[in-house]
């Protein structure tokens, strides 16, 4: 099996544009600030939760 090679060219070592102009960090800080996910899985994670605390509702100990 061929290695395989990274945008960059050298293994591992990569470039993410999305980094490099701060997107990466800016979707974190809304995240984190807002409590609303910026990611699929945590999107997900948080609508399921949400559903299942609906259907089935239970009381939380302290």
């Amino acid at each position: 099996m061929p290695k395989k090679r990274t945008n960059t060219g050298i293994p591992g070592l990569s470039f993410s544009w999305k980094r490099a102009l701060g997107i990466s960090r800016a979707k974190h800080r809304f995240a984190r600030k807002t409590g609303i996910p910026t990611t699929k899985s945590g999107i997900q994670r948080k609508l399921g939760r949400g559903i299942l605390g609906f259907l089935f509702p239970f009381r939380r100990k302290r």
